[in-house]
């Protein structure tokens, strides 16, 4: 049995077609200028060449559901009385990702430590998670914005993975990573990769020695007395508008917020993805706001992803360097950029450069 498998580009509509007849295909495709994950269909137009607009995060954490609904019964002897009846639906079906990116992939392992591995797992994530299956497409070259490598990934990276897959001329080259992997190459239509694995590996390489690092310094170590001053965020923050686009498009980002929803007697209770970058995130039912101001709430954005989820996880960063808030953002605003003040990196905004270029101060 071969170890790694290679499935020509004539074969793929078709392999795609036999994947679906056992589980929901999720594929990257073409609708407009945008790239997004929907059900395989014949119809479709695929799009491997560049990364999808939303990371696929919607597919295993929705942008909202419904966790159960609920159902008030009065008690006919005893008006007094009422029961409720909760109804939950977690029935949900074998999923494929296919073509998600290596820094997709590495934002469910962020989610995984905060919603599986746990005392008190969240079976809705859970149980979406444990039947999926993620095979991601390594990238050719970096987009606007990308800086996985300096966060500890890789265009090739095969954290999250179950299998990863290499674009070549007629075909692509498919490597698995997990036992869930190794069911993908025993599909119809996947040859032997064998004879394909030195060019995927030379692929890959040179894609990776595309990628610059934007911090000259150790992400371990930050400037306590930077990130706390109040003065730099009111500076680096200044032109964000607050649209929380930087959230919603972050492969890991998870903030939820839960309301229920109710007619008369039923209703339903809803998770929402919510955005720390909001102003009622954090607002209080007495009207009083921990974070009333934009650089106050960026703080908290970039504090939990570089600072306090390391903290927790024993220096794991919650930030894969997709790039996708530097790239989508209106203003422009550059976490990179930011971070790399941080690190002691570039020119700190608040010394700006010296008559002779070096950092002032």
């Amino acid at each position: 049995m071969a170890q790694v498998g290679y499935l020509p580009k004539e074969k793929e509509k078709a392999f795609f077609e036999t994947l679906s007849k056992n589980a929901l295909v999720y594929v990257p495709c073409l609708e407009g200028d945008t790239v997004i994950f929907r059900p395989f269909s014949p119809e479709r137009t695929l799009c491997f060449e560049r990364s999808a607009n939303i990371p696929p995060k919607t597919i295993i954490f929705p942008q909202s559901e419904t966790l159960f609904s609920f159902d008030y019964k009065k008690n006919a002897d005893d008006p007094q009385k009422t029961a409720i009846k909760l109804e939950t639906n977690q029935e949900y079906p074998d999923v494929i990702i296919f073509g998600a990116r290596p820094c997709d992939a590495k934002g469910f392992k962020i989610f995984d430590r905060v919603f599986m591995d746990t005392d008190t797992p969240d079976t809705y994530y859970k149980d979406r998670r444990e039947k999926t299956v993620i095979v991601t497409i390594s990238c050719e070259s970096p987009s606007a914005g990308c800086f996985c490598t300096a966060v500890g990934g890789g265009p090739a990276d095969k954290e999250g993975s179950d299998a990863i897959i290499t674009e070549l001329e007629k075909g692509y080259f498919i490597e698995p990573v997990t036992e869930k992997g190794k069911a993908i190459i025993k599909e119809p239509f996947i040859e032997d990769g064998s004879p394909y694995q030195k060019e995927a590996v030379e692929r890959q390489k040179a894609a990776n020695d595309m990628l610059k690092n934007p911090f000259s310094t150790d992400l371990t170590k930050i400037s306590p007395s930077l990130f706390n001053s109040d003065e730099f965020w009111e500076q680096v923050v200044s032109k964000c508008i607050s649209c929380g686009a930087c959230t919603y498009l972050c492969p890991t980002c998870y903030c939820f917020n839960i309301t229920d929803e109710q007619a008369v007697n039923k209703g339903e209770r809803i998770r929402s993805w919510d955005a720390c970058m909001f102003f009622h995130y954090t607002l209080e039912a007495s009207g009083h706001n921990p974070r009333p101001t934009k650089f106050q709430r960026f703080k908290n954005r970039v504090g939990h992803k570089f600072v306090y989820y390391p903290e927790k996880y024993n220096g794991v960063i919650a930030c894969c360097g997709c790039g996708r808030c530097i790239r989508y953002c209106p203003v422009s605003v550059d976490i990179s950029e930011i971070v790399g003040y941080l690190r002691g990196s570039g020119i700190e905004p608040l010394k700006g450069p010296s008559k002779d270029g070096a950092n002032a101060g």
